[in-house]
């Protein structure tokens, strides 16, 4: 697979990104931030729904769960906005979104 050949949904690389539409998505954001109209932007950010498990000595037997955002930043009022670029939908997104929400009370916005 070339560099910037699409992948299975057929999104294509762009800027860095894992899509055109992630890319013109954080071009926003980094304009919003710089008008002071949000703060703290950061991308691909990690986090654990659940973590990894390991036996009585110590071997591991899952691998932790984790979803990483494409973009999580606050607003001036200080709250957390976790953002998420979906072109298409994929059940173990779903999940995860789900986790997101049951796990650390963090629901996703969808652009």
């Amino acid at each position: 697979m070339s560099r910037n050949s699409k992948n299975k949904y057929g999104a294509k690389k762009t800027g860095g990104h894992d899509s055109k539409r992630e890319h013109n998505r954080a071009s926003a954001l980094q304009l919003k931030q710089r008008a002071g109209l949000i703060s703290n932007l950061r991308e691909q950010v990690r986090f654990i729904l659940i973590p990894s498990q390991h036996d009585a000595d110590g071997n591991l037997v899952e691998r932790q769960c984790a979803y990483i955002a494409d973009f999580v930043y606050n607003l001036p009022d200080g709250s957390l906005v976790v953002e998420d670029t979906k072109g298409f939908r994929t059940p173990e997104y779903i999940i995860k979104r789900k986790l997101m929400l049951s796990v650390h009370g963090i629901r996703i916005k969808e652009i």
